[in-house]
């Protein structure tokens, strides 16, 4: 189990074509803050049918894309 699982879950409810979160809203979502190792578990979230798109350091936000799934 991931420990973005909770962050994942969510963004798969979202349903969305494309949105965006900020670092606090992901902090609050995962429930831990969000530091370098996401960029290591962003790849989890395919899984889901989403992957992330921009992160921006600027506006402290993340976009998230939803995928197709074959």
């Amino acid at each position: 189990m991931s420990k973005y699982n909770s962050l994942w879950e969510y963004v798969q409810g979202n349903g969305s074509q494309s949105f965006k979160l900020t670092f606090e809203e992901i902090e609050n979502i995962a429930g831990i803050p969000i530091d370098h190792s996401f960029l290591k578990y962003k790849s989890e979230l395919t899984a889901y049918g989403y992957q992330v798109g921009k992160i921006s350091m600027k506006e402290q936000t993340v976009l998230f894309h939803k995928i197709a799934l074959d």
